[in-house]
């Protein structure tokens, strides 16, 4: 009998060492046709050609066939090659006869070139900002031909456009442009204007470092927010917040520009973010979107600013649970988006759909109406699809963790299994390490209430080494790290007991402003509680929503 179970362990150890053997090689390989796809899809020149319109595509055409001698152009023929293409290939470039391999490169970058020439040309792609540049750019030519007067003609009516819609740097360069031209031809038609000059370049000066020093904070904060997190515990709030006041410069806001005060309403959100503080991150989310209502030329000058505000706005309204907020931002952010009025463009209409769609399903989490929220995963997936290309992978990861979190609301726990392992099997995945933690955790509990007691084993012992490599693991983290070790150990008729004692212990940090976030990655309060009484997890949230609004 001995025997019986040695050589049956064996046989089972050689096929568990075979087939991991097998995944392992079939990993690699699907691991290499990724890459080989992935570059692909990502030459510069194939990704920009992809992304044109058919109107574009027109215009660069009628754009390169202006002269006759364009018209077999070899970069034209490149262009229709790869417009045809549904990948970049190379060795389908050089067999097609277009180029030989040492002229690829110079032709590539010629034809990029020629593509955002064209584009720079095309009406729909004219702004405020590039009509400024224009400008300066004509008055620089007519400055070089020697024509000082249409050149200073130009620069003024540019100047004041630039100051009346904050374009600042751009005002300065004209300035200087204008200096340099007044001592060389010195005009007679405003008195002391060397001293007007010397005053406009010195106010223009001081704004744009302030705004210099205000953007430089709130890009160094929000890269430690993506280096290392929010903060852990006291120590890291005094070195935080001395980093934080030892940049932020002096200053008065009432004499602020619109541009100054954006700056300065980013540096304090992602301070508020990094503490944890979220009443300060609706505050100043809050003045940033209220400074665009108040100055609505600026929506549609910089769409893209008033987008990321908005999306904070209702960031820090769904940390503070504030439904009804929530929802009427929501709409207002809707209301505006759909106006005809709003510009559209590939970078735009892609960070439309990551900020609609990922606060959509914020709102469904609020509500505990994961079941009515599940027709959106179709809309993500194909809104993925589309905007690969402009939307990052830990975008996307975000997303699948996301939909897995409406599955598992929504009880279906293989649909939740099959979007994390997305994210767990993704080896050169660069997510911050707490969203990877509770991706693992989630996928415990999901294998766990599924009844996959096998791969239960495995998913315990893969988390538990996870767990153990993250640096300064919360509280909460610890606590579940506990209670997942104990897991295969319990007695059925033990595991509510044991539900009952995690709840109580992960209630006492529900409060700690070090601790909550862990509940917002995964309510997992509510698991526990729907464990103890015996109803599905969507009845718990909504019960608790219910109360709130009442």
């Amino acid at each position: 009998m001995v025997l019986w179970i040695f050589l049956k362990n064996s046989f089972a150890l050689q096929c568990l060492k075979e087939s991991i053997k097998t995944k392992t090689i079939v990993n690699q390989l699907l691991k290499f046709l990724f890459t080989t796809m992935t570059n692909h899809q990502k030459d510069n020149l194939f990704v920009l050609i992809k992304s044109l319109s058919k109107s574009e595509k027109r215009q660069f055409k009628l754009y390169v066939g202006r002269l006759d001698g364009n018209t077999d152009s070899k970069f034209l023929a490149l262009f229709n090659l790869l417009d045809k293409s549904s990948n970049y290939n190379e060795k389908v470039i050089l067999n097609s006869n277009i180029v030989k391999k040492a002229q690829l490169s110079n032709l590539k970058a010629h034809l990029y070139r020629q593509i955002l020439i064209s584009l720079r040309l095309n009406p729909s792609r004219q702004n405020i900002r590039i009509q400024i540049r224009e400008q300066l750019d004509f008055a620089t030519i007519l400055y070089h031909k020697g024509l000082y007067k249409q050149s200073l003609k130009i620069l003024d009516r540019a100047k004041k456009t630039a100051v009346e819609y904050q374009e600042k740097n751009i005002a300065y360069e004209i300035v200087e442009l204008e200096k340099v031209i007044e001592s060389q031809y010195i005009t007679r038609s405003i008195t002391g204007r060397a001293d007007e000059l010397v005053l406009q370049a010195k106010q223009l000066s001081m704004d744009n470092v302030i705004a210099s020093k205000l953007s430089n904070l709130s890009l160094q904060l929000y890269g430690i927010l993506l280096k290392t997190g929010y903060i852990k515990n006291d120590k890291e709030y005094k070195v935080i917040t001395k980093y934080f006041s030892d940049r932020l410069p002096k200053v008065t806001i009432s004499k602020l520009g619109f541009r100054e005060k954006l700056w300065l309403y980013k540096s304090h959100l992602w301070y508020n973010f990094l503490t944890h503080d979220f009443l300060g991150c609706y505050k100043y989310s809050s003045k940033w979107v209220d400074l665009f209502y108040g100055n609505e030329t600026m929506i549609y000058l910089n769409p893209v600013f008033y987008l990321k505000g908005n999306h904070y706005l209702l960031e820090s309204l769904f940390l503070l649970r504030h439904h009804s907020k929530f929802e009427s931002s929501l709409h207002q952010l809707e209301s505006v988006l759909q106006s005809s009025e709003f510009p559209k463009d590939d970078n735009i209409e892609a960070l439309k759909f990551m900020y609609l769609t990922s606060n959509k399903l914020n709102l469904h989490f609020m509500k505990g109406t994961f079941n009515e929220g599940l027709p959106i995963i179709t809309n993500i997936l194909k809104g993925i699809k589309k905007y690969q290309n402009r939307i990052d992978e830990h975008h996307i990861m975000l997303f699948y963790y996301k939909i897995a979190c409406l599955y598992f609301g929504a009880g279906n726990n293989k649909k939740c299994i099959e979007f994390l392992d997305r994210i767990i099997n993704n080896g050169a995945l660069k997510m911050r390490e707490d969203l990877l933690c509770f991706s693992r955790i989630l996928n415990v509990i999901a294998h766990y209430e599924e009844g996959l007691d096998y791969h239960l084993e495995v998913q315990l012992k893969s988390t538990y080494k996870f767990l153990l490599k993250m640096n300064d693991l919360h509280e909460v983290q610890k606590a579940i790290l506990s209670f997942l070790r104990r897991l295969g150990n319990v007695y059925p008729h033990q595991i509510k007991n044991e539900f009952k004692k995690l709840h109580k212990k992960l209630k006492n940090y529900e409060k700690d402003p070090y601790e909550q976030r862990s509940f917002l990655y995964l309510d997992i309060l509510s698991w526990l509680e729907s464990k103890i009484d015996n109803k599905p997890v969507s009845q718990i949230i909504q019960d608790k929503f219910r109360k709130l609004k009442h």
